[in-house]
């Protein structure tokens, strides 16, 4: 059971786990759960954080999808799927896309989508096709894009 904790000292803990790093409102109000806060109180210190700048869904939602596309090559479709399991609302999700330029976009899917097919040692064509495609999609591309894509690499391999 957590040690009782005044609203203040809470509400101090809660300011510091939101200024580490971009928070949404599901993680925040897990952690108030986890200090805690009692019910009236946990409103109390949600509105506080609001207004105080700590919590931003609309931040959290466009830096989410700016650093899961650049650092793990996420595509749209698991962006999108991520923020709706954080209950973040859809024009924020929208929002959130807008970080991704089209060309940065395009560029990823094309550097990622080399690197795992030269990465892919599987002697069966079918199944390294099978491989390559299931990482693809389950990173959360566009599957028309994954398909377009591993036709051209099996005819550029196959070109040589």
């Amino acid at each position: 059971m957590p040690e009782k904790l005044s609203l203040a000292e809470a509400l101090k803990k809660l300011e510091q786990y939101c200024a580490y790093q971009e928070r949404c409102h599901q993680e925040v109000a897990l952690k108030i759960k986890q200090l805690g806060v009692q019910k009236p109180y946990d409103d109390v210190v949600i509105v506080s954080l609001i207004e105080n700048n700590f919590l931003n869904e609309e931040r959290f939602a466009r830096s989410f999808a700016r650093g899961k596309h650049r650092i793990k090559c996420w595509g749209k479709n698991r962006i999108v799927n991520e923020l709706k399991q954080r209950q973040i609302t859809a024009p924020n999700i929208k929002l959130a896309l807008t970080e991704i330029t089209e060309e940065e976009y395009i560029e990823t899917f094309e550097k990622l989508a080399e690197r795992a097919w030269d990465g892919i040692l599987e002697k069966n064509q079918l199944k390294k096709r099978k491989k390559f495609c299931d990482y693809l999609l389950r990173k959360g591309w566009e599957s028309d894009w994954v398909y377009e894509k591993v036709k051209a690499l099996e005819s550029a391999a196959g070109a040589m």
